[in-house]
């Protein structure tokens, strides 16, 4: 994670948050007096979010912990050729 200073964070405030729009990397802003602050894409923050909530969820950690442990036996439902394509796009 890159970090700048406030001042030069404030001097060049659009090209700063181009790049971390542009390269999905962070950017920790620091100050003389008080909290330092971390500047990323909403689309990063989302995903964040969306990563800490699962992490949080009990349930749905022990569902992919069980469907992991499924697919590595090998076992669990397997998707049809027509499924699949479905699923992928193609």
């Amino acid at each position: 994670m890159e970090t700048i200073s406030v001042n030069k964070f404030r001097d060049n405030l659009k090209s700063f948050v181009e790049q971390a729009v542009s390269s999905h990397e962070p950017i920790k802003v620091t100050r003389r007096a008080g909290e330092d602050f971390v500047v990323i894409s909403a689309e990063d923050w989302e995903r964040e979010q969306e990563s800490l909530y699962i992490l949080q969820n009990s349930d749905l950690m022990q569902q992919i912990a069980d469907s992991a442990k499924t697919h590595s036996q090998g076992k669990g439902y397997k998707p049809t050729d027509g499924e699949l394509n479905e699923i992928t796009g193609v």
